[in-house]
Parts: C-alpha cells; sequence; structure tokens
C-alpha cells in the first residue's frame, strides 16, 4: 500500500525526493526529466495559453506529504514562493494521522452563471422568464452535448427581481463534472440572452459565471491529538485564536491568509485558476454580511482539538491548463484524483492543515522561530551566496538567533574574506 508518510523526506536531495515521487505515482522517465529539468513549458506553448509572451515565470514545486483523506494516503504537489508553507501542511497532516486523517466532502459541480436584463417591467418580465424556464435550460443544453454527455449541463434556472433598479437577474445552474465549467457556462449564458430579450423585450447585459461557487462546498473535518500538538494548553491557545478570528475582521482575513496559502499551492500546481478560487473563498467568507474565518476548532469530550473547514472550490481535472501545461498533467498523476470532487476535497484538506499549522506556531512558539529558519536560506541567496556558502550563512544566522538580510551580508564578506 502507498504510503503519504516518507520520514526525512525534507532532508533528502531534490533528485532523492523525485525517485521517491516516481515510486509513489509509477511517473514515467519522460515525466521525470520533464519535473528534473525545471523547464517543462515551452515559450512556444507558453505563447499559445496567454497574449504578448516575452518568457516563463517559475516557482518552485514541492510535496507535501503525510497526508491521509478519506482512507487514502495522498502526495502533494504544491506550487508557491513562501518558505514554510509546504513544511507546515505535512506537520499539520503528520499530526492529523495518529486520528485517521482528514474527512472530507464536498456538495456536487454545480456552477452558476448569470445574466443580467434591464426591464422597465421587472415584474413581468421576471413572470415571463419563468413561464419559458424549460425551454431556456433545453437551449442552453445544446450549446454543450459533451457535457451532457456526462450527465453534466444546466440543470435550474431561478430568478431575483430588482424592482428599484428595473433589473432582473437570472441565475443559470450548470452541473460542470469534472470541468472548472466557465467557458461552459459563459457559453450557455450567451447563447441565452437572445431568447431573453425576444421573451421579456427587455435589454440583456452581463452574461457571466459567478465566482461564488457555494453549489461546489468543500466540507473537511480533522481531530489534531492533544499531546502532538503539545498538551492540551496549546489546544485552548488555538481555541482563543480562532475565535480572536471569528470576533475581528483584521485577524479572520489573516487567519483565512494561511487556508489559501495551502490551497492556492495545490490549484497552481494543478493548473487550476487560483484567482477564482481565491474570490470564491473570500465571498463565502463574508455571506451573512460579515467576514468570517472559513475554519473553526473546538475540542472534543478528549480534550483533542477537532478542525473543520467549510469553503467553495472550483477546479477542474480537464480542460483548461490542466491539460496543457505538462507539470499540471505531472501534478494530477502524483494525486491521483479521479475526478474534479476528489481534487478540490484534497485541496480543502490542504487548507485545514496548513492553517492548524499556522496557528500553532502562533499560538506556542510564534510564527517568526519556524519561517525565520526557512526563510535564512532565502536571504543568504539574496546577499549573492552561492551552494554551499547558502547552508553556512543559515546555519550561523539561525544559531545567533539574527536572521536578517544586512547580517547575511556581512557573513558573506567574512567567508570571501577567509
Amino acid at each position: 500500500m502507498k504510503s503519504s508518510r516518507i520520514p526525512g523526506f525534507y532532508n533528502l536531495s531534490p533528485e532523492e525526493r523525485l525517485k521517491a515521487i516516481k515510486e509513489f505515482a509509477g511517473l514515467t522517465e519522460e515525466e521525470v526529466e520533464i519535473l528534473r529539468s525545471g523547464n517543462a513549458l515551452s515559450i512556444e506553448q507558453a505563447d499559445r495559453m496567454i497574449e504578448n509572451v516575452y518568457s516563463i515565470f517559475q516557482f518552485p514545486l514541492g510535496i507535501a506529504t503525510n497526508f491521509k483523506i478519506n482512507g487514502r494516503d495522498y502526495l502533494i504537489p504544491m506550487a508557491l514562493e513562501e518558505p514554510s508553507v509546504v513544511a507546515a501542511a505535512s506537520n499539520g497532516a503528520k499530526i492529523a494521522l495518529k486520528e485517521g486523517g482528514f474527512k472530507a466532502e464536498s456538495t456536487g459541480s454545480v456552477m452558476i452563471g448569470e445574466i443580467q436584463v434591464i426591464t422597465n417591467n421587472p415584474e413581468e418580465t421576471e413572470r415571463k422568464i419563468l413561464e419559458k424556464k424549460e425551454e431556456l435550460i433545453n437551449l442552453a443544453n445544446q450549446q454543450d452535448p459533451t457535457l451532457l454527455k456526462y450527465g453534466g449541463g444546466a440543470k435550474n434556472l431561478e430568478t431575483k427581481c430588482f424592482s428599484s433598479e428595473n433589473m432582473v437577474i437570472i441565475y443559470l445552474y450548470v452541473d460542470c463534472r469534472d470541468a472548472m465549467g466557465a467557458n461552459a457556462v459563459n457559453t450557455m449564458c450567451e447563447s441565452l440572452a437572445p431568447e431573453i430579450e425576444k421573451i421579456t423585450g427587455g435589454k440583456t447585459c452581463l452574461k457571466i459565471v459567478s465566482n461564488l461557487a457555494d453549489r461546489r462546498l468543500v466540507k473537511v473535518s480533522a481531530t489534531f491529538d492533544k499531546e502532538a500538538l503539545g498538551g492540551e494548553k496549546v489546544v485552548d491557545s488555538i481555541i482563543d485564536a480562532y475565535k480572536c478570528a471569528e470576533l475581528d475582521q483584521y485577524r479572520a482575513t489573516t487567519h483565512n491568509k494561511g487556508i489559501m496559502n495551502g490551497v492556492d499551492a495545490v490549484v497552481i500546481a494543478t493548473g487550476n485558476d487560483f484567482r477564482a478560487v481565491e474570490a470564491g473563498a473570500h465571498s463565502y467568507a463574508a455571506v451573512g454580511g460579515r467576514y468570517k474565518p472559513l475554519s473553526k476548532y473546538e475540542k472534543d469530550g478528549e480534550g483533542n482539538l477537532v478542525g473543520t473547514l467549510e469553503m467553495p472550490i472550483a477546479v477542474g481535472i480537464v480542460g483548461g491548463a490542466t491539460k496543457v501545461h505538462p507539470v499540471a498533467k505531472i501534478s494530477l498523476k502524483i494525486l491521483g484524483v479521479k475526478s474534479a470532487s476528489e481534487l478540490s476535497q484534497v485541496i480543502g484538506a490542504v487548507g485545514l492543515a496548513q492553517n492548524l499549522a499556522a496557528l500553532r506556531a502562533l499560538a506556542d512558539e510564534g510564527i517568526q522561530k519556524g519561517h525565520m529558519k526557512l526563510h535564512a536560506r532565502n536571504l543568504a541567496a539574496t546577499a549573492g551566496a552561492k551552494g554551499e556558502e547558502i547552508d553556512r550563512i543559515a546555519a550561523q544566522m539561525i544559531s545567533e538567533g539574527n536572521v536578517g538580510f544586512s547580517r547575511a551580508e556581512e557573513i558573506l564578506k567574512e567567508i570571501k574574506g577567509e
């Protein structure tokens, strides 16, 4: 049985880590070479992805270990530039392992498209639209027979009347299956516009998907052993930190940023739209009129910490960059996910693990102690150090308790003087 628990993974060389990932995911030699080279995306491929291409910007790609989700082990690719995030997510997942890892579920794969109608008689316009509801749904489904073939497609249509603004908004609910679905939904909405104008006599304006994917929620939970966290005092401190986020929007924003550190890194690694996921997450956090944390924490009867997370995560495993970017394709293979819903559950688990690890650091030793250990290497490299100089400078700064750019420059000069 494959295990995401790889003792000492952090201490391996990049080549040794790549070998372990190859064995776990069954990668081919060609796929390994793509990852080894770090230059998987050619300038020709990039030029076909976006406009005005002149170069390629790269992120470090790391692996989070120790993840068990719904009884299955995962190695999780994470693409980002911030030190400590991959290590923190792996550590949070390791703590969850003692109680069986993460439990996750999702509510489905329905996205919402909006069509804005400007009209002099909103109530009458709304009535006419609802009278033709089934016809409009059928028309929408004619735009994507492939989606329909796999059990997806437009499933429902609702309206909201804004009489004071002479406006009606139509909501088209589309099951996108294993696609993120923005293009399919946008096409359907645009195809309905002429028919809606014909039916109502109104004017259609906006015709576009909503990134508040609240019909595509992920719910994740895990129990974190109190002793593994550092004792019940740490558990209480984490709960107090969560309560601060529940009460104060300034803290809630940073609390949720910690979740998105993990979420975005996996979304990017798999070629999905992290901006859409970010927008949906923060909008969902404000549903009800006040911005709140996306996760919450409480104690069980034995004093262990129970964490839960609920948020919209609209991602796909077909279409877009997931099938164009070579590394995105390999990342999905490493994950071994079989559906978009499974991918969203994995992403949610990473978000909760990262959040837990950050809160533990905040509640126990402070966030900077662990973060600065990893940041020291970046500072050494920024100061101009190369190869073993980087490790030597980082180690000295950490031992001195003085991690800073100026100190890195001073130590480098001392090394050069030797």
